[in-house]
């Protein structure tokens, strides 16, 4: 008789155990990828300018990755190695879309192939979080193609808003509008970034309420907030009274525009009213949020020492950026880590911290950081690489391919040839070119990257035969 009351007791309390682990909610996801926000621009990267106050206390909170990297120096192809897990390379989405910057008669190479548009083939981020019950959300920037086959919506996204074939807002104060000429072509576009608004709103505020109501509507069930603003790319518009309050700080004191600071600002503050509404709603301890970049600052409208150089360039200054990680799970905190990362991480440590499949045959160039966000300080990779077959018309900026090995970082320009070789543990400025005191690291670094090159099927650049320069 005893027996059977307790094993009846004891397959209750076992009943109990896995329909409890089974009701256990799933890890929220919030990524919010900052457009154009250098290394240095945040107070826990070490700015005593920028005022950052949220974005320091989720640093605090989590793991800050001192030695961050974009996939590229510039946008889109950044956005699509966080969507899909792979180089920019291997995708064939290499430069900034629609591009159009290079000129048959000034530039010596022709271009390598590129997309367009983010391939439907690939299975992104939000269609595995969609496929393992998460509610997906984009709200801001897409970048990565338009109507009719490449919006949010088609990649994933159960809800879009603001998102568009657009790299940059028609405006940062409703009605949101303005003009750009398409650079291959000459047109005129008219973009209108959300269609409603009222006098004198914000679009990083703006944005920000429709990121909230979505948190609030999807707060009883797991949700993938991607959130990647607008700001602070240009053009440099902000609210007048932040403005002035930078303004009045002594120009020799200014690490950067006084708008530019002024939207920096603005963006922090989007920050920490998403991890208010988390802490409000008790989601805070059950979300991962991650803060990043695409790229690094834009030259005239920040200061990026000692970095070397600024966006566009894949010297420092275009490809660090910040990235702060805070994740369930991981105790220790206000943990800075040096390891190399790259944002092809992200997809594998999303599932990998949610519990969930990795996809390695989709996210085939990012590792996990949960080894890393738990505390561990290696990672079982070596080798880090770019590879940007264009040009653009950004300062310092010229066609590369790069690897980073360690400290040591080697840069191929090939339009040129000419090779560069830092060692950024005693040189992050890359002001000691080292390829001559060390030739066979050199010789060793530029093998690695030719072979990396044919894994992966990077685009070469040819001969022009319209060049009419010397």
């Amino acid at each position: 008789m005893h027996t059977s009351i307790l094993l009846a007791t004891l397959l209750i309390v076992m009943s109990s155990q896995v329909l409890f682990a089974a009701e256990k909610p799933k890890m929220n996801v919030v990524l919010f990828l900052i457009d154009d926000l250098g290394w240095m621009d945040l107070g826990c990267q070490g700015s005593e300018y920028y005022q950052t106050p949220n974005i320091d206390r989720l640093a605090a909170e989590g793991t800050r990755f001192t030695d961050a990297y974009a996939a590229c120096a510039l946008c889109s192809p950044t956005r699509a190695s966080v969507m899909t897990g792979k180089y920019p390379a291997r995708l064939m989405l290499t430069q900034w879309l629609p591009a159009g910057r290079w000129s048959p008669k000034e530039n010596k190479k022709q271009e390598g192939r590129f997309l367009r548009e983010l391939p439907l083939e690939e299975f992104t981020l939000a269609e595995t979080l969609r496929e393992a019950g998460y509610a997906t959300l984009h709200v801001g920037k897409w970048h990565l193609g338009g109507p009719p086959f490449s919006l949010p919506a088609q990649h994933g996204f159960d809800v879009n808003v603001a998102g568009s074939e657009h790299g940059a807002p028609g405006g940062y104060f409703y009605p949101y509008t303005g003009r750009w000429t398409v650079p291959t072509t000459g047109t005129p576009v008219v973009k209108t970034t959300l269609p409603d608004g009222k006098k004198g709103e914000y679009l990083t505020d703006r944005l920000t309420d429709e990121a909230i109501a979505l948190i609030r509507q999807n707060k009883d069930d797991p949700f993938f907030l991607y959130f990647p603003h607008y700001a602070v790319h240009s053009p440099l518009q902000a609210k007048k009274e932040m403005i002035a309050r930078y303004e009045a700080i002594r120009e020799k004191e200014r690490q950067g525009k006084p708008a530019y600071a002024a939207m920096v600002e603005s963006v922090d503050q989007s920050v920490g009213r998403v991890m208010e509404t988390l802490r409000e709603l008790g989601l805070d301890d059950n979300t991962m949020v991650i803060v990043t970049s695409d790229n690094g600052g834009l030259w005239h409208a920040t200061d990026h020492a000692p970095l070397r150089a600024n966006k566009g360039s894949h010297y420092e200054g275009g490809i660090r950026v910040p990235m702060i990680i805070k994740a369930p799970g991981t105790s220790k905190q206000g943990r800075a880590n040096s390891v190399p990362v790259i944002t092809n991480d992200l997809y594998p440590t999303i599932l990998d911290m949610a519990g969930l499949p990795l996809r390695p045959h989709q996210h085939q160039d990012g590792v996990s950081l949960s080894p890393l966000l738990k505390g561990e300080t290696t990672l079982d990779r070596e080798d880090l690489f770019w590879h940007y077959p264009h040009y653009n018309k950004h300062l310092h900026s010229a066609p590369a391919s790069i690897i980073r090995r360690g400290s040591w970082k080697l840069i191929e320009f090939l339009e040129t040839g000419r090779v560069e070789l830092y060692n950024l543990a005693s040189d992050i400025g890359e002001t000691r070119d080292q390829s001559e005191s060390q030739p066979e690291l050199a010789r060793n670094l530029l093998a690695k990257l030719r072979e990396w090159q044919v894994e992966v099927g990077a685009e070469p650049m040819r001969a022009n035969p319209y060049y009419e320069g010397k």
